[in-house]
């Protein structure tokens, strides 16, 4: 099994899928809008070719094989991003496991019935930058942050978002002198509305559907975090556990 709770025979561990040379150009192009200098979006923005972007994009979408692109963070908690390769209803899910939880936590849904955001800014960086060593998936920071960039939605960039993305372009093959250009477009044609996230307050809550403190909940109302728990049934000290390992809570 390469996710808990995933036994399907088509999922299969995506990670060698990023050393293809079209990869990221064929994983991120669906950010790109027309620029009125550069025209529509193509894969010289990535300074990648158009034949290996085709190759990526066929191995990416093949319904026999789901890949499933692990990011290994704090705590024994994984991201996930996931192609549902169904010939009928393709799409992407992006969401957290963990081996003591019965479901994954939702974070967005790329598909005919997008959901999402599912990530602050905050969170994205800081699951990129917390590598856990030894367990299976990608732990390369550049590429972890770039997997996760689709599932961002977020209105309060800070000032060096577009500097942590460019270097990370330019790790991916995006020339250095078109890098920062790019990671600004992609930041502003995120492929959810930017949304405001907040943390919910102190709460005594043990049930129901309200959120725990700790975690942020997202006001984009297509969301999975509206309001929300990110993980649903979980206890309240495995939701703690997760607001620390997502950096967004250090209570006791």
């Amino acid at each position: 099994m390469v996710i808990d709770g995933y036994d399907d025979d088509c999922v299969v561990a995506g990670e060698e899928l990023l050393g293809l040379p079209g990869f990221w150009a064929a994983y991120l192009l669906m950010l790109c809008r027309r620029d009125e200098e550069r025209g529509e979006p193509s894969p010289e923005w990535f300074g990648a070719d158009a034949a290996d972007v085709d190759a990526a994009s066929d191995a990416l979408s093949d319904a026999g094989r789901w890949p499933a692109l692990r990011i290994p963070f704090a705590d024994g908690h994984t991201a996930v991003v996931l192609g549902r390769n169904f010939e009928d209803d393709p799409g992407t899910e992006y969401f957290v496991v963990h081996p003591e939880w019965n479901r994954p936590g939702h974070l967005a849904t790329i598909d005919g019935h997008d959901s999402g955001p599912g990530l602050a800014w905050r969170e994205l960086l800081h699951i990129a930058r917390t590598v856990a060593a030894g367990a299976p998936g990608t732990h390369d920071a550049h590429a972890r942050l770039l997997l996760l960039l689709p599932a961002l939605g977020d209105s309060e960039l800070p000032g060096d978002a577009v500097g942590v993305v460019g270097r990370a372009l330019a790790w991916a093959g995006v020339p250095v002198a078109d890098s920062t250009w790019l990671a600004a477009h992609l930041l502003d044609h995120t492929w959810f509305a930017p949304a405001t996230w907040s943390l919910p307050g102190s709460s005594p809550l043990t049930g129901g559907e309200d959120p725990y403190e700790g975690i942020l909940v997202c006001d984009g109302t297509l969301s999975p975090r509206h309001g929300m728990r990110l993980a649903q049934g979980i206890s309240r000290e495995h939701s703690d556990r997760l607001a620390r390992a997502l950096g967004t809570w250090t209570g006791a």
